[in-house]
């Protein structure tokens, strides 16, 4: 049996799977926001993603303070951190709404970690080191162990396999848009179920892409996680198309 715990980062040992929560690369704050806005900044977008704010809503920072039980200026810092992630726009003279959380919106996230993860991965493969790899695969091991029977603990671990190979990238801003662009797509990919077929993709791909690290084969990684960014947000698509459709029927 696989322990619960692993190592990460710095050599610390994580707490149990199910109470992990992924962490962005060092030196990059999650939200970079104050404790109250990075609650309320949560609830807000909890509230967008769900569609209890619809799209287009308008946002009044009054009650949404009065909503959440806070004050006004956590809200404030919260609309700018979801005006930063696309989810909020901000109209002149008009305030801030909700944008549209549509399939145009998601394809504009993921082919951005098209353009970027390779770069990112190609560096990470002629730079791995031992431990990396030791990393890589005792995480993919837990992954496979809980064989997507709790998908927001697979979510946690998938995000940390990830952030393995970008958490030491030279480019911070690089590694800062990832995660930000991962948070967003983790957030609205949680209201749909993973497909057998994509579960299958996910396991043989991140083995696979374990195999080119360990051979040195940058350029075939690099090659492997476009692929697997695109397969991630194509799975997205398919969700919201058919969930569009049943709607329309």
């Amino acid at each position: 049996m696989i322990s619960k715990k692993y190592v990460y980062g710095s050599g610390a040992v994580l707490a149990e799977t199910s109470e992990f929560k992924a962490q962005p690369p060092e030196g990059i704050d999650a939200t970079g926001a104050s404790s109250e806005g990075a609650s309320v900044y949560q609830l807000i977008r909890d509230d967008i993603i769900e569609g209890r704010l619809a799209a287009n809503e308008r946002l009044v920072i009054t009650d949404l303070a009065r909503r959440h039980g806070t004050s006004t200026n956590p809200v404030r810092e919260a609309l700018q951190l979801l005006r930063g992630e696309g989810f909020v726009t901000f109209v002149p003279n008009r305030g801030a709404r909700v944008r549209p959380i549509d399939q145009d919106f998601v394809r504009d996230i993921y082919e951005i970690g098209v353009l970027i993860e390779p770069s990112l991965t190609r560096w990470f493969v002629n730079m791995a080191t031992v431990e990396d790899i030791a990393e890589l695969e005792r995480i993919q091991s837990l992954i496979e162990e809980n064989n997507f029977t709790d998908t927001v603990r697979h979510s946690e671990l998938d995000t940390a396999f990830h952030t393995v190979m970008y958490r030491k990238h030279y480019n911070r801003h690089a590694a800062e848009l990832w995660w930000k662009h991962r948070e967003v797509l983790r957030a609205v990919s949680r209201r749909f179920d993973f497909t057998l077929a994509r579960r299958a993709a996910i396991l043989s791909e991140h083995r696979e892409l374990i195999a080119h690290v360990k051979a040195g084969r940058a350029n075939e990684a690099a090659e492997l996680i476009a692929r697997h960014v695109e397969g991630s947000g194509r799975h997205i698509l398919e969700h919201m198309r058919a969930r569009n459709a049943a709607r329309a029927g």
